[in-house]
């Protein structure tokens, strides 16, 4: 496994993370009356600087999502903490926009009135949260869309309403759980690009998880690899030495490719040991 493991982070310790996970456990009560509990994730620890783009890679079902829904708030650590900027998370995470894989627009509403929902909500003046909209709808090259239903747009479109939908209300934290995983991929790649410049301009601390390397090690600047589950944990992490700005055609370059070979070396392990596990539990389904 690669030193950078084990490497001193570059963070300032004076400043408080963004994301603080400390010893986290998940667990799911059991579907059978008295059994044991389903532990999903186990003792994961994960700091996230302020500004610092952190992809999370593993095992289909190893609980990359699971950790990313307590760091929203959305589940509650069965043991350990999480501390969003230094204080204990209770409840929702307001400091956090979560895009999902899945689509959250409202099919009967335009793409403008979609992205100004986050304003709506919070009481912004009707004609405010439109004008905002629109300026943001501008930023994900979406302008001559503005008055388009979903239906009347592509599937790379209405990503890129999502994101404007999630970044309107300018979020501290930007959590993404395989927010393009859908898509073809070319349509990947410029969503890819478009997000790293929004994230350049802008630069916020983002948890993203998604089942492809190539797209970790393109976007992130540091690639976090979680164990099979159950009680999956966090196995390794790498920093991603390539400098920025950076685009996705930073593929092409060999440094990323020995990167690549390095990481897949331990997480194709876990990949196999998942799909064996699978396969049993399919068996004795």
């Amino acid at each position: 496994m690669s030193p950078v493991v084990n490497a001193i982070r570059t963070q300032a310790d004076a400043a408080p993370c963004a994301v603080s996970l400390e010893g986290v456990r998940i667990a799911f009560p059991n579907a059978k009356p008295g059994g044991a509990p389903f532990i999903a994730v186990d003792q994961a620890s994960l700091d996230i600087a302020d500004g610092e783009f952190v992809a999370i890679v593993g095992p289909t079902g190893c609980g990359k999502s699971t950790l990313l829904n307590a760091t929203a708030g959305l589940l509650t650590p069965a043991f350990g903490r999480v501390s969003i900027f230094g204080e204990p998370l209770s409840g929702l995470n307001r400091k956090a926009g979560y895009l999902f894989q899945a689509e959250a627009l409202f099919p009967w509403k335009t793409a403008v009135e979609n992205v100004a929902i986050g304003l709506d909500i919070v009481g912004t003046p009707k004609d405010e949260a439109r004008a905002e909209a629109r300026k943001w709808l501008a930023r994900v090259g979406l302008s001559a869309f503005a008055d388009r239903y979903p239906h009347m747009l592509s599937g790379g479109q209405r990503k890129r309403v999502g994101l404007a939908q999630v970044l309107i209300r300018h979020p501290k934290i930007l959590l993404m759980d395989e927010p393009f995983g859908p898509l073809d991929a070319q349509t990947r790649q410029i969503m890819g690009n478009l997000l790293l410049d929004l994230w350049s301009a802008d630069r916020k601390a983002v948890l993203f998880v998604t089942h492809d390397l190539e797209e970790a090690i393109a976007l992130a600047d540091r690639v976090v690899i979680m164990g099979a589950g159950p009680a999956a944990r966090i196995i390794g992490e790498w920093r991603v030495p390539i400098p920025r700005p950076r685009d996705i055609d930073v593929r092409l370059d060999p440094v990323f490719h020995q990167l690549h070979r390095e990481i897949w070396a331990a997480l194709k392990e876990e990949v196999v040991k998942g799909y064996k596990q699978s396969e049993s539990a399919e068996q004795g389904a």
